[in-house]
């Protein structure tokens, strides 16, 4: 898969420079944005992604899935370099939408006059951890012969929580904060109130918007309202085509309220809770001020701004 991607780049950028150098490339200012979907592991993120490929070839623009080794979302310094090079400086995949498994990074760091466009899902943690368990076991309906890492393991979230096993201890459930704190080593400290904070701080400021698994359709909405260079139809699709883009674990089993609240003393689970109780409460606030509701549906809001006394008159 490696080589046919770097065989397609290569192809890609022959076929711009066969005109002249790439450094000859202009771009308009509605073509020079970058989005980076910095996805968290089981939030419906392939199903949201699917998408952005449906809608690719259509609202023009381009999709890359950003595949690290061994799904390391810590990329090393010189990776993040190359990484912010590339996204900043590929004119010919503008505009772009890059997604994957990497947690957020700072471009004002790399001294870069314009930054991407990051946006992301979240979802309740536990929900979260107990369908990446079974994903791990018994994959899902998007590719059902693949092999995972712990198929053949049979044992329930709930007997797994019951006899303490580490594929289902509270520090597993941390994950949301860090992708959001980024890559400073504090961040991956298990239960860091200081990662906590980051990690609020980057979403409110550093985030166009962030959604929730649970309310994924009004997320798709707004950015289309918001975005329609790259989300033009993107509402409609999902509605007609929700069964399609859906990525479904297998033999998930629901955990017992026992269990639930085993998990819901720990520390850890409290801290990811706040901050996804955050993240929820910012979404529809963002949500209520963008939207009204009529008959049971949802409707974007019209422009409600406009200009006036501006001077000096012209004549």
């Amino acid at each position: 898969e490696r080589a046919i991607a770097r065989h397609e780049v290569r192809e890609i950028e022959q076929r711009h420079t066969a005109d002249g150098s790439r450094q000859d490339v202009t771009l308009d200012e509605e073509d020079d944005v970058v989005i980076i979907y910095n996805r968290v592991p089981k939030t419906a993120s392939t199903s949201f992604t699917n998408i952005a490929y449906d809608l690719c070839a259509k609202n023009k623009y381009h999709v890359l899935h950003i595949n690290t080794t061994k799904n390391n979302p810590v990329m090393s310094l010189q990776d993040q370099v190359r990484f912010v090079k590339n996204v900043t400086s590929w004119k010919e995949m503008k505009p772009g939408f890059y997604h994957g498994h990497v947690s957020y990074l700072d471009f004002a760091k790399f001294g870069v006059k314009k930054k991407p466009i990051y946006i992301n899902v979240i979802r309740d943690p536990i929900e979260r951890l107990v369908s990446y368990y079974y994903f791990l076991r018994f994959g899902d309906d998007y590719r059902p012969g693949l092999r995972r890492r712990k198929q053949g393991d049979k044992k329930t979230f709930d007997e797994c929580v019951a006899a303490g096993g580490s594929d289902c201890a509270p520090e597993k459930l941390w994950l949301q904060i860090p992708f959001f704190c980024g890559h400073s080593s504090e961040c991956w400290n298990v239960g860091s109130r200081w990662a906590l904070e980051q990690a609020k701080y980057n979403l409110i400021n550093e985030y166009f918007l962030v959604g929730v698994t649970e309310e994924l359709e009004d997320f798709i909405m707004l950015l289309e309202a918001a975005l329609p260079r790259f989300f033009r139809g993107a509402t409609e699709l999902y509605r007609t085509g929700k069964k399609s883009h859906l990525r479904k674990t297998t033999e998930k089993k629901l955990p017992t309220k026992e269990t639930i609240a085993k998990l819901q003393q720990s520390e850890i689970w409290k801290m990811e809770n706040e901050f996804y109780e955050f993240a929820l409460e910012q979404f529809q606030f963002v949500r209520a001020h963008a939207v009204r509701e009529k008959d049971g549906e949802l409707y974007i809001l019209a422009q409600n701004f406009f200009y006036e006394k501006i001077y000096p008159k012209s004549n």
